[in-house]
């Protein structure tokens, strides 16, 4: 690690925790960021002297950029709650505190305060890419099938029909395909990029960040003693302490930062087998009846569409599948509306 790097994160983290106690000013909270900051001085300390005596000469004080004080604005304005996935990716630890449950010691049964919440959350998380699926269809169906009814509206060709179908179709599903890719290579090397750092720290000061592991358990309700042994013992514990500090301290974990090319594949085919389905009559010969077909297969996919959501939301099938036909049915029959009245005024 570079000391440098190093001595700026913790400063620049040290500036952003006192930020938090500030805007968390008179609950437990605010304790817990000033004792964060401390500890981030404190390291940014050992890294200082690192710097000196590698013949380098002492940084100066301390000047936040103009990213971080535009944060730390964010902070006072909205509170950290709302800005944590942000100040995660700025190094500022502790942000599992809003929401998630105390740890348990080993031989010892977790709390069960919000349990039966943070297991229906799970469940959510682990069934991301069947819903990210179902997303993808959806949004192939709906975009297609508008494309599709607005291009009808306005000319009775069908190859031109199909043409326009066809490179919807692609268009849509690489477009997705790469926009998935990009983001989830991004959060996947942000991630990289802050585990490094954990592990690099947990090498170099591995009793502060027993210490900073310790505050954050006591924030999460465990007693001060119990809190500081449970952390002593964590980090210890080599095959274990990385994991456990990305967990707590990030909020990561560190066996699911997803996969840029899975995420991009189950993009483009579930987008593609959205868009496929409204252009289907056009391609097998439905001449006439095309576009009733069509509007019927869309229909049927919306309304399963949305009830398939409903295993994600808790809602009733019935409402959510008719939710979302009601809401492509209006996006359909906007674009038909404009293709007929262009192709009206074009002829």
């Amino acid at each position: 690690m570079n000391p440098l790097e190093s001595w700026t994160e913790e400063q620049r983290s040290a500036f952003l925790y006192r930020a938090c106690a500030d805007a968390e000013s008179g609950t437990v909270r605010a304790e817990l960021f000033r004792r964060l900051a401390g500890e981030a001085e404190a390291q940014a300390t050992i890294w200082r002297a690192q710097l000196t005596a590698r013949g380098h000469p002492a940084p100066g004080p301390f000047v936040p950029d103009a990213r971080t004080r535009l944060v730390a604005r964010l902070v006072q304005w909205l509170g950290p709650r709302r800005l944590r996935n942000v100040l995660s990716a700025m190094k500022v630890r502790g942000m599992t505190i809003y929401g998630s449950a105390p740890p348990s010691e080993p031989g010892h049964s977790a709390p069960a305060v919000g349990s039966q919440f943070e297991r229906r959350h799970r469940g959510l998380g682990s069934g991301g890419n069947l819903r990210a699926a179902v997303f993808g269809v959806n949004d192939g169906l709906v975009s297609n099938a508008s494309l599709i009814l607005g291009v009808a509206g306005a000319s009775t060709d069908v190859k031109v029909v199909v043409l326009t179908g066809v490179a919807g179709m692609a268009a849509g599903a690489f477009a997705m395909a790469a926009g998935e890719y990009v983001s989830v290579q991004s959060q996947r090397e942000l991630y990289e990029y802050q585990i490094g750092l954990e592990r690099d720290e947990l090498k170099e000061y591995p009793e502060a960040e027993a210490q900073e592991l310790a505050l954050i358990y006591a924030a999460k309700g465990l007693p001060a003693k119990q809190a500081d042994r449970l952390a002593k013992r964590l980090v210890a514990d080599p095959e274990h302490a990385l994991d456990t500090l990305a967990r707590e301290e990030l909020g990561l974990n560190p066996g699911e930062l997803g996969s840029p090319l899975g995420a991009a594949s189950s993009s483009l085919i579930s987008f593609a087998v959205g868009a496929f389905a409204p252009l289907a009559p056009y391609l097998f010969g439905g001449g006439d009846h095309a576009l009733p077909w069509t509007i019927g297969i869309t229909a049927t996919g919306l309304f399963g569409v949305g009830a398939a959501l409903s295993l994600f939301t808790g809602r009733n099938a019935l409402y959510s599948g008719a939710r979302m036909l009601l809401l492509g049915a209006i996006a359909g029959a906007v674009t038909f509306a404009i293709g007929r009245t262009l192709g009206i005024a074009a002829g």
